[in-house]
């Protein structure tokens, strides 16, 4: 009775080992990815609010998308507004928006709105560059090119 008492609080593995079970924190439950993903934290939204990059910017910099901000210039590449062009005025994350200048609705008591576009639905364009965003594309460029573990015909031959 003394060692069933010692298992008592430690998770069992289906062959009945002492051992901690490894656990996983990913789920695939749509309740609790939704809830992850609409209550996130500012540092995370900013992560999920990126967008893709144009043909001539992604060859440029080796990646696919990255996440906007303020003064990036972008076009909208899905809904009534595709093809338009602008320069972000402001990156709301809490709606999980961006605002881009001169893309406004009149309201009907003559009051003008921004209208608000997901980053996912842009393009952008053209990158405010600056010392931490130059890191960061660099970072990513970085880590792409250098092919990870991957071994071309002459290095075969010499192992």
């Amino acid at each position: 009775t003394s060692s069933r008492r010692k298992t008592v609080g430690r998770a069992l593995s289906p062959r009945g080992c002492r051992h901690k079970m490894k656990v996983s924190n990913v789920t695939s439950s749509r309740r609790k990815t939704r809830k992850a993903h609409f209550s996130a934290p500012s540092h995370q939204r900013r992560k999920i609010m990126s967008a893709p990059l144009s043909k001539e910017l992604r060859t440029k910099w080796n990646t696919r998308r990255i996440p906007v901000r303020k003064d990036d210039e972008v076009q909208v590449v899905r809904g009534h507004y595709k093809g338009q062009q602008g320069k972000i005025i402001a990156c709301y994350r809490k709606k999980w928006e961006i605002h881009i200048e001169r893309l406004q609705r009149d309201k009907t008591n003559g009051a003008t709105v921004n209208i608000g576009f997901h980053p996912s639905k842009v393009e952008v364009i053209k990158l405010k560059m600056d010392k931490s965003r130059k890191a960061i594309l660099d970072r990513k460029n970085r880590s792409s090119a250098e092919e990870k573990g991957k071994y071309d015909a002459s290095q075969i031959s010499e192992v």
